[in-house]
């Protein structure tokens, strides 16, 4: 009789207890939308930490960037002062002993002229103004191989056994790079007997009556020359036409290669030959390779000497030489280049144009023209002798 209602009584208790589905429903529902705005809170924090790392990492590399330009310039300064310590150690006797005056012109009457000065066996000579290598020979000889043999009065007195006459005209160094690292010393010479012949077409391109310039005309021709196209033009006719021997005397004042000069010589003539379709033909690109070849050697230590001569024809002699004014006897042909083209475009590289190998060289070059054209015709080789 007593376990049925004792069995009732769960079963009214059960029916008694309020229903649990709406309760689950509500609590899914609201578990949902806390985990919506989590995770919006989440990338929102996420977004800004990325914005602000973007904007660490900008600034920092930034900052890497102007610390190695500044750190790049820093040493490159440091090395150029190094550098040139080195070089004032190095010629401590010569700057010490040495009464050489640093000045290659000197001012007289308004007009420049080559500081000339004699060394102790009697030789002219002229200051470069650099201690590595003080000096330059005013004159020198050149004994080129097939050279024709001189005719006349003045060519027997500027020709001998020792070979052919030059004189310099004007100097400077060739710098690299845009701090100005020294490389080397280039001088122009022209053959004594040939200074006639400059004097005369350069006088005659100002004033076709003429025989010597006045002031304002050698300021025309000065304007002419400084001029990138006009003096390329210029310079252009008188290598071709006025048929004068030239020289170029290049003494390093650091130690280099020949590889080094043979690349700096070869980039020059390419940016100007390839300006010109005359110049892409198989005789010129032999001419090239022959005169990269010249250059397969290895050191070449300062002071030495290195010749670039050009004949009455354009034909390119490349001598080397132990560099010592006193001893011109001592050099060896490297090579020679019938093309007169390359010559020519050789010696444009330092005397006209845009781009020059050396902006003082062709400066002092054109000071050292303006002392032949202010003088008469034919007077300037037996003033010289």
């Amino acid at each position: 009789m007593l376990r049925p209602s004792r069995l009732a009584r769960p079963l009214a208790r059960a029916s008694t207890r309020p229903a649990l589905a709406p309760v689950c429903h509500r609590a899914f529902l609201s578990q949902r939308a806390s985990t919506r705005a989590t995770q919006d809170f989440d990338l929102n924090k996420l977004n800004n930490k990325r914005r602000d790392y973007e904007q660490n990492r900008t600034a920092f590399l930034a900052a890497g960037a102007i610390a190695g330009v500044i750190s790049f310039i820093y040493t490159a300064w440091k090395l150029k002062k190094a550098l040139d310590a080195q070089d004032e150690k190095d010629n401590a006797a010569v700057k010490c002993d040495s009464p050489i005056p640093t000045e290659a012109f000197k001012t007289e009457a308004g007009e420049k002229r080559k500081v000339v000065l004699h060394d102790d066996e009697g030789r002219e000579i002229v200051p470069t103004g650099y201690s590595v290598v003080p000096v330059f020979p005013r004159t020198m000889d050149l004994d080129l191989p097939g050279s024709s043999s001189a005719e006349g009065p003045i060519a027997a007195s500027v020709s001998n056994d020792a070979g052919v006459e030059y004189t310099l005209v004007g100097l400077g160094m060739r710098t690299v790079t845009f701090i100005g690292i020294q490389v080397y010393l280039v001088g122009f010479y022209v053959a004594t007997q040939d200074i006639e012949r400059l004097q005369h077409y350069l006088v005659k391109k100002i004033n076709p009556l003429a025989t010597t310039l006045i002031p304002s005309e050698k300021d025309a021709l000065r304007k002419a020359l400084r001029d990138a196209t006009e003096g390329e033009q210029t310079w252009d006719s008188i290598l071709q036409e006025a048929g004068c021997r030239s020289a170029f005397r290049i003494v390093p004042v650091r130690d280099t290669d020949f590889h080094h000069l043979r690349d700096g010589f070869v980039r020059a003539v390419q940016a100007r030959s390839s300006r010109d379709k005359a110049y892409n033909d198989e005789a010129f690109g032999a001419a090239m390779k022959d005169f990269k070849g010249f250059f397969n050697r290895g050191q070449v230590p300062k002071k030495k000497e290195l010749l670039l001569s050009r004949d009455a024809q354009g034909k390119l002699v490349v001598l080397y030489g132990d560099g010592d004014h006193k001893q011109q006897k001592d050099r060896s042909v490297m090579g020679t280049v019938s093309d007169e083209r390359l010559s020519r475009l050789l010696w444009l590289n330092y005397l006209a144009g845009n781009k020059v190998a050396s902006e003082g060289a062709r400066e002092n070059i054109i000071e050292g023209i303006m002392e032949f054209v202010e003088r008469p015709v034919g007077t300037v080789a037996t003033q010289i002798l």
